[in-house]
């Protein structure tokens, strides 16, 4: 069939095909071998003229095993031929242990594909395709294969898939049905589908997931917010330690505006709004104030005379004297206790007057910024994802999250189908970080392995402000680093061109669906250099259900038709005929 290679440029090899030959197979696509006494150098066909083929070189077969690349190109007095049965089986995958199927190639009559598990699972992982294209269906496909396969029991996976609409419920939620020991975990943040409804504590959040969720925009904002989560921890000590430190806060706050040289209708307006929005037993407008043999109410002390000086100055300023500490300044409450969102205000509110900000006009609008914010969000129906019942620590919330009725959950699906974007961006970041942290803190490194999986990614893993605020992402952390902790990505999008740079370039493999936007196709060449215009080309004309996988569990790129999942994930279209005829 083939005569010779007339020329080799750059990694293509341009073929004449013998004159006369009988041309029985679909050229297109198919791999062929470049065989001499020493090499045997894979190829693809990517063009057909009329007597040449373009043949692009792959890599090598040395010692029964395929080697990615091609250092020297075969001579020109090669054998050429198509590849055999037996090379095309140590190309697509063979049946071990540690192998899981993913679909068959419609090129080599529908032989099934596999990919090594650990280098398919231990590496981050992009599913990319447009909307109907099958990405849902190629994810549930594969998990269900992992738990299916009999050479490899995943009991101890930990399978996080944060779900924008709720549709993986139905393909995961017979889990146990394939093993009694596996089992699916269900949250929701709607209460309609009778999950278990998503609720975060307070305390396990940090500066960084606090200014995330109060959507913070300035730097000045992070003191105030480290400042409250500090206040709210003091706070939820015991009673009488806690009020020893309001007082502390609210005498300071008043002596300050006491010194300053505001007159005494301005000093008694600051003093009285600190009142209103911080007060304790001792420091409340009704206060008694013992002098020498007489009593005032706190408010009667600063009644102004006709000389405009307060009457109690002296009674007043050695009351609030006795409660400021100097001791309590560099105060550290020892660990987080439990709080509440309500406690969270009143702690923002005592962080207004500890810092000084009532009287710092920019800091102070800040300050209100996210005072409104918490306010809006205590008073709101996202409320009841903070209203964690009782104490828990990071590790034991981790562990409850994966807990189910005595056994292990290996998949735990978060349903954030019912909320806003800005939160749900906010709720994934959250958990990723709690992991990202859990991992890293682990004795044995990347000995409990966890994957988390986010579909439409695009809405949550962007080149936003994150870095700017707070000086890093954590999911490009994540993406960067993630990966020798254990903790591993998996981002699937229909629009690749809105996910982070960072996070792209650091993924190993790809499983890519249909893809038609010109900018996502351009971004997807620009950001992956060893992607070729013929994988862009490929990937234009795909199927529903088929892919093209490629990356480091893939010896070359693979077209990959996968099979329907068995049940499958809701993602269809609306069947529009029948419900126009109400059936």
């Amino acid at each position: 069939m083939f005569e010779r290679i007339v020329y080799i440029s750059n990694n293509m090899a341009h073929v004449k095909i013998k004159e006369g030959a009988n041309v029985a197979t679909n050229l297109m696509n198919l791999h062929i071998i470049f065989e001499d006494n020493t090499r045997k150098v894979l190829g693809e066909v990517e063009d057909i003229d009329e007597n040449i083929i373009k043949v692009r070189f792959l890599g090598e077969f040395t010692n029964n095993r395929f080697i990615g690349g091609v250092i020297s190109k075969p001579t020109l007095n090669s054998n050429i031929r198509i590849i055999t049965p037996e090379e095309v089986k140590i190309i697509v995958g063979d049946h071990t242990p540690g192998s899981l199927a993913l679909g068959k190639s419609p090129l080599y009559d529908n032989l099934e594909v596999l990919a090594d598990i650990n280098d398919l699972f231990s590496n981050h992982l992009a599913i990319m395709g447009n909307t109907g294209s099958g990405k849902s269906w190629g994810v549930a496909r594969m998990i269900q294969n992992i738990f299916a396969n009999p050479n490899c029991m995943p009991y101890r996976a930990n399978i996080f898939i944060f779900d924008a609409y709720g549709e993986y419920h139905n393909a995961f939620q017979n889990i146990n049905q394939i093993n009694p020991n596996y089992s699916f975990k269900f949250y929701t943040t709607n209460n309609r589908d009778g999950g278990i409804p998503l609720k975060i504590p307070l305390w396990l959040l940090t500066v960084d997931d606090m200014a995330l969720l109060l959507g913070a925009t300035t730097h000045t904002q992070l003191p105030i917010i480290e400042q409250m989560l500090k206040l709210v921890s003091i706070f939820s000590q015991s009673a009488s330690e806690a009020n020893k430190y309001k007082n502390h806060l609210i005498a300071k706050a008043i002596m300050s505006i006491l010194y300053t040289n505001q007159t005494s209708a301005s000093k008694r307006n600051d003093i009285f709004s600190i009142i209103a929005s911080c007060q304790t037993p001792e420091f409340n407008l009704e206060a008694p104030v013992q002098g020498i043999g007489y009593v005032r109410k706190f408010r009667e002390c600063f009644t102004i005379d006709t000389a405009g000086q307060f009457t109690e100055s002296v009674l007043v300023t050695k009351y609030i004297s006795d409660f400021i500490k100097p001791e309590l300044d560099a105060y550290e409450p020892e660990s987080a206790k439990f709080f509440t969102m309500d406690d969270l205000e009143k702690a923002l509110n005592f962080t207004l007057i500890s810092e000084g900000l009532l009287r710092n006009e920019k800091m102070y609008s800040d300050a209100v910024t996210l005072k409104v914010r918490l306010h809006s969000l205590a008073i709101g129906e996202y409320a009841r994802f903070f209203q964690y019942d009782e104490f828990i620590t990071v590790e034991n919330y981790i562990a409850s999250l994966v807990a189910n009725n005595g056994r292990k959950s290996q998949i735990i699906n978060f349903n954030l189908e019912d909320i806003e974007d800005s939160l749900a961006k906010a709720i994934t970041k959250i958990f990723s970080r709690m992991l990202f942290e859990f991992t890293k803190r682990l004795p044995n490194i990347a000995s409990i392995p966890f994957h988390i999986f986010l579909e439409e990614a695009h809405r949550y893993i962007q080149n936003d402000s994150d870095q700017y605020l707070i000086g890093y992402n954590i999911f490009d952390r994540i993406a960067k680093e993630g990966r020798k902790y254990g903790l591993m990505l998996g981002i699937i999008s229909q629009r690749p061109v809105e996910i982070s740079e960072t996070v792209i370039s650091q993924c190993s493999n790809f499983i890519i669906f249909k893809l038609s936007h010109p900018r996502d196709l351009e971004y997807i060449k620009k950001m992956l250099p060893n992607i070729s215009a013929e994988i862009i080309e490929k990937q234009k004309s795909l199927q529903p259900g088929t892919c093209i996988a490629f990356g480091k569990a893939f010896k070359v790129p693979m077209i990959i038709s996968m099979d329907p999942p068995n049940p499958a994930p809701v993602s269809s279209n609306c069947d529009v005929v029948n419900r126009w005829q109400g059936k």
